[in-house]
């Protein structure tokens, strides 16, 4: 993998069992790990989960020092351009939030990019194949089993 010491590159995916989304993702820097991140949550969407993990991974990686190019990989590309879409009502608050964070990146410096590639499971990286393989084998443990009732 090719990639400046300056980009960051965010590789989730999400999955459903038994109606609890599990997202995962990786966050990387210099070819290492810098930060990973597991979330469940129940009766919600895989789209939605991974919309809420990417918005919260743009506004860590804003964050981070001389961060130039960041670099989003997902399976739900089509979805992710919605919350570019100002007008679509139910992802407005994904919107509102990762263009906040998106703001400060870009007035840090104008050249900065931010990428958004696509990535399914039929494509062997195994980057991403470590995070879809995570989102997929996590066991979760109840503490309220009769919750899911």
């Amino acid at each position: 993998m090719l990639i400046n010491q300056n980009t960051i590159l965010i590789i989730i995916n999400a999955s459903v069992k038994n109606n609890i989304v599990t997202s995962v993702s990786h966050i990387y820097r210099r070819q290492k790990v810098i930060y990973k991140s597991i979330h469940h949550a129940i009766n919600i969407t895989v789209i939605k989960a991974e919309l809420f993990a990417i918005k919260y991974r743009i506004n860590y990686v804003v964050q981070l020092q001389d961060v130039a190019c960041i670099i989003i990989v997902t399976d739900i590309i089509l979805a992710t351009k919605r919350i570019f879409n100002s007008s679509v009502h139910s992802y407005q608050l994904y919107s509102i939030v990762i263009f906040k964070g998106l703001k400060c990146f870009f007035k840090k410096n104008l050249n900065n990019v931010i990428a958004f590639w696509n990535c399914s499971d039929n494509i062997k990286w195994s980057l991403y194949l470590l995070v879809n393989k995570e989102s997929k084998h996590i066991k979760i443990d109840l503490i309220f089993p009769s919750k899911m009732l």
